[in-house]
């Protein structure tokens, strides 16, 4: 076989040869072992000490009351003792941030496919995606519980009109980037549209649905710990209200760090997601 009729090869690249790709470029967070990702993970640890510490030194100088700002001493000590009466309404918040998520992004994905296929559907459906985005769902949460209740299905509700939207817009997004190219290639082949969009349309919209699932995700557990703030008797956002009205702060601002942790893990799977699923998107 002659020099220009031989198959092109692509090797795997390896770590040392570039970055990894993935959904964003944390390599302080997602580079292989080494030198540099040691000192890259001191150097965040360093900067966490020195803010926490300083955090506590200065609280502490100034001897400002704890029902203003709290240490974080004694914000973490909250935390462990506190944990056994929070944990309870940590999993009523889950169920209703899992639910709701899981119906929005189920509901955004398919409004996706269909309008990206459909363009005159779309005419017709992106005013009133508009008006769910630009629209806080927290100011519908009264007028569901009136209808629905007290218990799980507002906030299930308020969470899925939260998420579905973003995942739909940015999985829109990630269907329309496909490279005509390709497409044209595969119907001379004679793919059906079904397939072209199986194969190539849903694979190469990876990256994008992904980013949508991480912000109705964040989106969700955001709209799901408003609604308990205005209204039922279980959730963290219920925690909040009940222990800011006690000036309880240490454990108010214990409930602030498990949900700051939540967004972190929400972040941290999509995140991991994409680098092992997405990662080709060079």
């Amino acid at each position: 076989m002659s020099g220009t009729d031989a198959i092109p090869e692509f090797p795997k690249r390896s770590a040392a040869d570039g970055a990894d790709v993935s959904l964003t470029n944390m390599s302080a967070l997602t580079s292989g072992p080494g030198v540099r990702s040691l000192w890259e993970v001191a150097a965040i640890a360093a900067v966490a000490v020195l803010i926490i510490g300083g955090a506590e030194f200065l609280l502490r100088f100034f001897q400002v009351p704890h029902y203003v700002l709290p240490p974080p001493s004694t914000i973490f000590m909250a935390l462990i003792t506190e944990f056994p009466h929070i944990a309870p309404h940590l999993g009523h918040t889950l169920v209703e941030l899992l639910a709701g998520f899981a119906i929005g992004a189920s509901i955004g994905l398919v409004m996706a496919a269909v309008i990206t296929q459909v363009p005159f559907l779309e005419k017709i459906i992106a005013p009133y995606i508009l008006l769910l985005v630009t629209t806080p769902m927290l100011a519908l949460v009264p007028l569901l519980i009136l209808r629905l209740g007290f218990g799980y299905e507002p906030r299930i509700v308020a969470v899925a009109l939260a998420a579905g939207p973003m995942v739909m817009i940015n999985a829109a997004t990630g269907f329309r980037r496909v490279d005509s190219a390709k497409i044209a290639l595969a119907r001379s082949y004679g793919a059906s549209t079904l397939q072209i969009f199986w194969k190539i349309r849903a694979p190469m919209a990876l990256p994008m649905i992904l980013v949508g699932l991480m912000i109705g995700a964040i989106f969700g557990l955001l709209t799901a710990v408003g609604a308990e703030m205005v209204g039922g008797g279980f959730g963290l956002g219920n925690r909040l209200t009940t222990y800011s009205s006690m000036i309880q702060m240490p454990q108010f601002f214990a409930v602030v760090l498990i949900l700051s942790i939540l967004g972190i893990l929400i972040y941290m799977l999509f995140f991991l997601i994409g680098k092992k699923w997405a990662s080709w998107e060079a």
